[in-house]
């Protein structure tokens, strides 16, 4: 760890550091049971330190800061708050909002949890990462997708153990899945609104310090996503996490104060006149341009390497990662996760938008990273709502995206769904959000989904609305598949789950959230089977340099022309691939008309999907 931040383990005892460059003082507050013991810390530059004798792995620790309070200038020191070590690994108990956490005077050392000095651990054997470019990624939250599992024992499920199950993994296999993007598993907090409308956080987007597992989801701490990763990588399958590293549950001036901000507010969050940076939308934006924070995120990640075995991590607005204050792509920060040892091999993933100034950045990361491609999502969804004029948008998203990304191959994560906005099922069920249960008389959520509901909103009995969406399902589905590129899918979308029309579903840890394995679809989750083997056998989809050996012909069987992919009236093409080294000739058939993709070998029908 950088200067040996956190609780490290030495002959006879225990060392602290902390950064708190602002502060007047810090005290280590060590804690047997309720019992509370405070050391005085001394200080050597920005950094407090202190060794105490006789302390042990298991030692439950926090701190607290004292110092000028002035939030205007962003200095928050309240020694009433005790803060959790920003390098804690373990927590003694998850977080739990409370409005005392954020009143100055209030002393919070019953409120919030204790870290725990770490025991070491052995680190995990170099490999390199599995995931190969182009293979699919599910995106799974740990607790939805495992707490309703009929065949996760009871006291399994919602945790990352459960992910190892047999049957888990077996699911896995069946949709050859290269690599699970495993959505925020690091402890967050309820944002504030949300506790006295009876809801809490079921994403995990909103943490509080980015390497202490969430103890809810895994109770056996470090130790159990190491085993759980080498029981997936046994099987062939990859782990990507999703890390937050653009603000903290800390929130904006009313938030609590947990850990940064009583700690080096102004180093974390705060630009240079003392003003909160709001690139998120969250109030309080880290500020990766310093090199503290920097630093923080770095050890970050070679934490989970080297504990963990990660092959690679999805970054959550990751735009907010490069900005100094403009995005540039050759930031310090991508620059040394670059030249890392550690992190150099890895899978990285942006999510390459933010709310701030320019934030909209598609296509810009280093040539290294995979990017979300919410063009890929907007413009199949509307071809296959059948907007007029869209078949070359189609056709140019179904390759890569080479209007996007430029050079010799495609960086695109090509996705339907995720865990923003509406699952695959009610894409085609709703033509509105309906996000009346998050208490925000449905003004939250995205507005523009590319949605539709085939006649009417919401459920239906109706054989022919029913069989419309179902067809509209294999489409997009087949549309997915058949793309080239790495392709992601979100669990729960191959059989049908619905969040009744929510599109912002962060607060609903309920039924809403939780996936319904003992109702769920089985035909259409075995259709996502059959596309999976289908695309296994069609290596030139997998391939993610762009292809020049492509030829478009239109339903008829003629030449595709300018004014053809111009004109409104085009319903879908036929893709032929010709060039036998990049996985065997073969045909791809759109037609919007049938709702239907069929694939070809050889100018024969091979696989009809409907």
């Amino acid at each position: 760890m950088t200067l040996g931040l956190g609780a490290q383990l030495r002959d006879g005892g225990v060392q602290f550091a902390v950064r708190a460059r602002d502060a007047e003082s810090v005290t280590l507050c060590l804690f047997d049971g309720e019992r509370e013991t405070r050391v005085p810390m001394q200080r050597s530059d920005d950094l407090f330190m202190t060794f105490v004798d006789g302390l042990k792995a298991g030692q439950r620790y926090g701190y607290r800061a004292a110092g000028v309070w002035a939030p205007e200038r962003g200095l928050h020191f309240d020694p009433a708050k005790l803060l959790v070590d920003p390098y804690a690994q373990e927590l003694d108990r998850r977080f739990a909002y409370h409005e005392a956490l954020a009143m100055r005077g209030k002393d919070t050392a019953q409120l919030v949890p204790k870290a725990i000095v770490s025991a070491p651990f052995e680190e995990v054997s170099r490999a390199p990462a599995r995931f190969s470019l182009g293979g699919l990624i599910y995106e799974l939250n740990v607790k939805s997708f495992t707490l309703r599992h009929p065949d996760v024992p009871p006291q399994m499920r919602g945790t990352i153990a459960a992910l190892a199950h047999p049957a888990i993994i077996a699911h896995f296999k069946r949709l050859r899945v290269s690599a699970i993007e495993l959505m925020p598993i690091v402890a967050w907090i309820d944002e504030r609104h949300l506790p006295p409308l009876g809801l809490h956080n079921a994403l995990g987007y909103n943490p509080v310090v980015p390497m202490a597992l969430d103890p809810g989801l895994a109770p056996g701490g470090v130790a159990e996503l190491r085993e759980t990763v080498a029981a997936l990588h046994a099987n062939g399958i990859g782990v990507i996490l999703d890390l937050v590293f653009n603000h903290t549950g800390e929130s904006d001036l009313l938030g609590p104060t947990l850990s940064l901000r009583g700690l080096d507010n102004r180093c974390y969050s705060r630009a240079a006149d003392g003003a909160l940076i709001n690139d998120t939308g969250t109030g309080n934006t880290l500020n990766s341009a310093d090199p503290v924070v920097q630093a923080m995120i770095l050890d970050t990640l070679r934490h989970f390497v080297r504990a963990a075995g990660a092959d690679g991590f999805r970054f959550d607005l990751a735009t907010v990662l490069a900005r100094s204050p403009a995005f540039d792509p050759r930031a310090p920060l991508l620059a040394a996760i670059a030249r890392d040892p550690l992190l150099a091999d890895r899978v990285m993933i942006a999510e390459p938008w933010d709310v701030g100034p320019d934030g909209y950045q598609l296509g810009n990361f280093p040539d290294t990273w995979l990017e979300w491609n919410d063009r890929y999502r907007d413009d199949v969804r509307r071809f296959w709502r059948g907007d007029a004029g869209t078949a070359g948008l189609l056709a140019t998203r179904l390759l890569g995206s080479s209007d996007i990304f430029h050079g010799e191959r495609t960086r695109s994560v090509n996705f339907l769904a995720t865990h923003d906005g509406f699952t695959l099922a009610d894409v085609v069920t709703y033509a509105q959000r309906h996000n009346e249960a998050n208490g925000e008389d449905n003004r939250d959520g995205q507005c523009e989904n590319f949605s539709w509901n085939n006649g009417i909103e919401g459920p239906s009995d109706d054989p022919v609305i029913r069989n419309a969406r179902m067809a509209d399902v294999h489409a997009l589905l087949a549309t997915l598949f058949a793309s080239r590129g790495t392709i992601l899918l979100t669990a729960g979308d191959e059989f049908g789950r619905t969040q009744l029309g929510n599109n912002n579903a962060y607060a609903q840890d309920n039924a809403v959230t939780w996936l319904d394995w003992e109702n769920r679809d089985r035909e259409l989750e075995h259709y996502v089977v059959e596309l999976a083997n289908v695309r296994a056998h069609r290596q030139a989809l997998a391939d993610v340099r762009f292809s020049h050996d492509e030829r478009w012909f239109d339903l008829a069987g003629s030449k595709m022309t300018p004014q053809t992919w111009e004109s409104t009236e085009t319903e879908g093409f036929e893709l032929r691939f010709s060039e036998r080294k990049n996985g065997g000739a073969f045909a791809l058939r759109v037609d919007r008309r049938l709702k239907q993709v069929v694939f070809l070998d050889d100018g024969e029908v091979d696989e009809t999907l409907p």
